[in-house]
């Protein structure tokens, strides 16, 4: 599948977590209040041609660039920030399709983010925030300039939540090392309608050369009895060696337990795990390239729909103009050992998240 994007940013709304941010212009303040934006589209072309009738006309396995054959808006971002001095806040509002596939189950479709943040001046340096916030897990975001890829790997699309509604708490341990806690209503909702809350720790190691981030998360999310769990245990390590070569390992491995599906106190345990490895090469201030190679297990079919091991090849080249302005270029392959992709007529399979 071949891919083109451009993106255009005003000002700063950077997310990165393993990756890193991207020079950007500052942003624009007015009143202490940070304002930045960005609107991000691009052309998919696939060599499957899926028709409407077969699977809605998308790309198999991918995320928000997943419409084939024709033009797609993204996302147009509006970023609001204020610093928490010692009381902040922070929301982002998106419109487009990824915000429609972030927010599939929620009422509040076009807000990705909305936190209060307090700092207190006497807690050393802790920061809480209150509200809808992204996952700490995985490698790559949401808004797609923050990542070296255009396209989102496999386990950012089935192996991880887009984001939790609730409390979470970080605490510097040392210059290198923050810890965190949170305490949530389980995975990309903001409203329970079963299970409890959701428990998840954070901890990020930054040095010069690497960066190590573990995520643990817990809680029951399927039965009202709260004992049905789902775990994750997400970690990133990222290798900086110099100023133009990057790379990174991610590996997840989730497990989510129904109870007694059979009426008789069985329940059903279905796991997932992937690991994906990525790196970036700066070819002077502007262009980058960058690729990323993927498997990803999926053995009872619970996120991807159906029973099968896959894998993904992909190869980007950026290019930075002034004003923010971004374009990529992308190449992707994806396989899997099941008949799974889909062409002008083939059935579709049913597509899922955790």
């Amino acid at each position: 599948m071949l891919g083109a994007a451009l993106l255009f940013a005003i000002g700063s709304c950077t997310t990165a977590k393993a990756q890193g941010p991207s020079p950007e212009p500052a942003a624009w303040r007015i009143r202490g209040v940070g304002v930045s934006g960005l609107v991000d589209g691009c052309y998919s072309y696939n060599a499957n041609h899926p028709g409407n009738a077969a699977n809605g006309q998308i790309n198999d396995l991918y995320n928000f660039d997943d419409k084939a054959d024709q033009f797609s808006l993204s996302e147009a971002r509006l970023t609001l920030d204020h610093d928490p001095e010692p009381v902040g806040a922070h929301a982002d509002l998106f419109y487009g399709r990824t915000n429609s596939l972030v927010n599939v189950d929620e009422e509040a479709n076009f807000v990705e983010r909305a936190f209060v943040s307090l700092k207190p001046p006497k807690a050393h340096t802790m920061e809480v925030d209150l509200g809808k916030f992204v996952t700490a897990a995985g490698a790559e975001t949401i808004e797609a300039k923050d990542n070296w890829n255009y396209s989102r790997s496999l386990l950012f699309s089935y192996a991880i939540p887009y984001f939790h509604f609730g409390g979470r708490a970080m605490l510097p341990l040392s210059k290198s090392e923050t810890a965190g806690v949170q305490l949530v209503n389980g995975w990309n909702k903001c409203v329970k309608s079963n299970g409890g809350l959701t428990g998840g720790f954070t901890n990020a190691l930054v040095t010069r050369r690497y960066t190590w981030n573990l995520n643990l998360y817990t809680g029951p999310e399927n039965s009202d009895a709260q004992k049905s769990y789902r775990n994750l245990i997400d970690t990133t390590l990222l290798l900086t060696p110099d100023a133009r070569f990057s790379a990174y390992v991610n590996y997840d491995y989730g497990r989510n337990r129904n109870e007694a599906v059979d009426g008789k106190g069985n329940d059903a345990l279905k796991r997932w795990l992937g690991v994906a490895v990525a790196a970036q090469e700066q070819l002077g201030a502007r262009q980058a390239i960058a690729g990323r190679a993927e498997y990803f297990n999926d053995p009872q079919g619970y996120t991807t729909g159906k029973t099968q091991q896959v894998k993904e090849l992909t190869a980007t080249y950026e290019r930075r103009w002034h004003l923010g302005l971004l374009a990529r270029m992308e190449f992707r392959r994806d396989w899997s050992d099941q008949p799974f992709s889909t062409g002008r007529t083939a059935s579709s399979w049913s597509r899922s998240r955790p």
